[in-house]
C-alpha cells in the first residue's frame, strides 16, 4: 500500500503506520499481552543437584553384599563372646537389632557396617543420582573394604597376602568400562572405609607383614580416590575422617528432639567419666594416669565404665546411662587417637575432654568446627597429666558451672551433625546428619580437585587449605 510504513516494537511485532485503526488496536493489545506474559514468567529455579550428581558404580556382589556372608562363617562381625550374635548385626539394614523391643532410635550398631550404611544412604539420594557416569560429578564405589579385609586380619594363613587387599577391585575398575576411571583419573571417585586409615596403609613390601593391617591405600590405582575413614593420618591427602557411628539413629525430628531434651535436663551427679579398657598399661600413659586418679578418689567425682574386651561395643545401655549423669567425659587416645566414645559423649551432652588434637580437632573438620572446640570441649595436654602431675579432676572442677552449661548446650546443638539417621527416616527439619555432611564434604573436595585438573594446576589438586572447613 502506497505510503504505508512499518515499524517493529521490542517484541518483534510489526506495527503499521497508517494501518486501519482496529488493526492498530489489536496489534497493541497483543504486544501488551506478550509483555505481561514475559514479565510474569519467573526466572528458572536453581538446579539443586548442580555439582552434586553422583553415579553409584555397579560392582559385582563379591565386592559388597557377598561379604556379609562372613557374619556366620570364620570371620564374625561381632568378636566378643557376650556381644550380639554376629548375623544379628545385619538387622535393620545394618543398624543392628534394637536395644529393646520398643526402641525406635537405639540399636546395637557394629561400626564395621558403616560401609553398607553409606551404600544404602547413597541409593536414597533419588533425584541427584546419575545413571550415566558421564553426567555425574562424582562416582561412589560401594566396596565394603573393611569387611573384605577380615580374612587378612583374622586368618594367620593369609597374613602374608594382606598386600593384595583391594587388588581385585583395582583390576575390575581397569577392565570394566575403563572410561569411567580414565575420565578424571579417579579424582572424582570416593568410597567409605570403616576403620582408621593407618590400618590400611602398610607398605606392600613390608617384610615380615604387620598383623592387623593391609595395603589397600597403597595401591597406585587408588591414589586419587577420596576415602571416608573413621580416622585419618597426619597428612590426609587421600582420606578424610567421618564420625564413628553411635547406637543412636533417630527416625524423625520429634524423636531427635525428645532425646536431646532428655540429655539437656539430665541430672549430672558425677564430675567426670571414663569408659574404656581398664587393664593396667605396660608403661606410663594417659589412660593409666586416668585410672590411677579415679582409683585414688573416694568420692563420686570419677565414674569408670569397664569396656574391656569390646563389652561396650554393641551395648550402649552399659555406658550411656552413666554418661547422662556425668558433666565431663574423658577421651584419651588408645591404640589410635580417635574413639567412638567421643561421639557417644556428644549425644549424651557429656562435655568431652581431649588430651591431644589428633583425637578430634584435626580429624572431623567437616562435622565439628575446628576453630571453636573451646565452645564445647576441654583440652588438657596429656604430657601435663602423665609427666607434669596435673590433676584432671581439679582442672575440671575449676570450670564454672555456667560455662559447663553453655558447653553442653553447644554440644547438643552439634549432636545432630554427628549421628547417622535411620534409613528411610523423615529428614524434614532434622538438617544434615553425619552421612549427609560426609557426602557433601567429599563432593566439595572432588569439585576442587577436578577444577584444578581441568585448569592444568596440579599443585592445587592436593591443597589442604580449606579441606578441613566445616560443611
Amino acid at each position: 500500500m502506497e505510503g504505508f510504513a512499518r515499524a517493529t516494537n521490542m517484541h518483534g511485532i510489526g506495527i503499521g503506520i497508517g494501518m486501519p485503526r482496529d488493526l492498530q488496536i489489536l496489534t497493541t493489545v497483543l504486544a501488551l499481552l506478550i509483555l505481561s506474559f514475559t514479565a510474569a514468567v519467573p526466572p528458572p529455579e536453581p538446579d539443586p543437584c548442580a555439582g552434586r550428581r553422583i553415579h553409584v558404580r555397579r560392582l559385582p556382589a563379591r565386592f559388597n553384599t557377598d561379604l556379609l556372608r562372613h557374619c556366620d562363617g570364620a570371620f564374625p562381625l561381632a568378636d566378643h563372646p557376650s556381644a550380639t550374635p554376629s548375623c544379628a548385626s545385619l538387622a535393620n539394614h545394618g543398624l543392628g537389632p534394637r536395644t529393646h523391643n520398643r526402641s525406635r532410635s537405639w540399636y546395637r550398631t557394629d561400626a564395621r557396617l558403616l560401609e553398607p550404611l553409606f551404600h544404602r544412604r547413597l541409593l536414597d539420594r533419588g533425584a541427584c543420582l546419575a545413571d550415566d557416569p558421564a553426567r555425574a560429578d562424582a562416582v561412589f564405589l560401594p566396596y565394603y573394604a573393611s569387611l573384605d579385609a577380615l580374612p587378612f586380619l583374622l586368618d594367620p594363613a593369609m597374613l602374608n597376602l594382606s598386600a593384595a587387599h583391594g587388588a581385585p577391585l583395582a583390576d575390575f575398575l581397569k577392565r570394566d568400562r575403563p572410561r569411567i576411571l580414565e575420565r578424571r583419573h579417579g579424582h572424582d571417585h570416593f568410597l567409605v572405609l570403616a576403620g582408621p586409615a593407618w590400618d590400611y596403609a602398610q607398605p606392600p613390601d613390608t617384610d615380615p607383614r604387620l598383623w592387623g593391617t593391609t595395603s589397600l591405600l597403597r595401591h597406585p590405582e587408588f591414589d586419587n580416590f577420596t576415602f571416608l575413614t573413621l580416622e585419618s593420618r597426619a597428612w590426609p591427602w587421600q582420606e578424610h575422617a567421618v564420625p564413628h557411628p553411635t547406637s543412636f539413629h533417630p527416625s524423625s525430628l520429634p524423636r531427635l528432639r525428645a532425646w536431646l531434651a532428655r540429655a539437656r535436663r539430665s541430672r549430672r551427679t558425677a564430675l567426670m567419666l571414663y569408659a574404656g579398657a581398664v587393664s593396667k598399661p605396660s608403661r606410663p600413659n594417659i589412660r593409666g594416669s586416668i585410672l590411677a586418679e579415679c582409683a585414688n578418689r573416694t568420692d563420686r567425682t570419677c565414674t569408670v565404665v569397664d569396656c574391656s574386651g569390646g563389652s561396650c561395643d554393641l551395648n550402649p545401655v552399659r555406658y550411656m546411662r552413666a554418661m547422662l549423669k556425668a558433666r565431663f567425659c574423658l577421651e584419651p587416645p588408645g591404640d589410635t587417637p580417635t574413639r567412638r566414645s567421643t561421639f557417644d559423649a556428644i549425644v549424651a551432652g557429656c562435655v568431652p575432654v581431649f588430651f591431644e588434637n589428633a583425637s578430634a580437632r584435626t580429624q572431623y573438620g567437616w562435622h565439628l568446627p575446628p576453630g571453636r572446640y573451646d565452645e564445647f570441649s576441654v583440652t588438657i595436654p596429656k604430657d601435663a597429666v602423665v609427666l607434669g602431675g596435673v590433676q584432671i579432676a581439679e582442672t575440671l572442677a575449676a570450670v564454672p558451672e555456667e560455662e559447663v552449661t553453655r558447653m553442653r548446650e553447644r554440644l547438643l546443638e552439634l549432636a545432630p551433625r554427628v549421628v547417622y539417621r535411620r534409613h528411610g527416616s523423615a529428614a524434614e527439619g532434622m538438617g544434615m546428619d553425619a552421612a549427609d555432611i560426609a557426602v557433601e564434604g567429599a563432593l566439595r573436595r572432588i569439585r576442587r580437585r577436578v577444577r584444578a585438573l581441568e585448569d592444568g594446576q596440579p599443585e592445587a589438586m592436593y591443597a589442604m587449605d580449606d579441606d578441613n572447613q566445616e560443611i
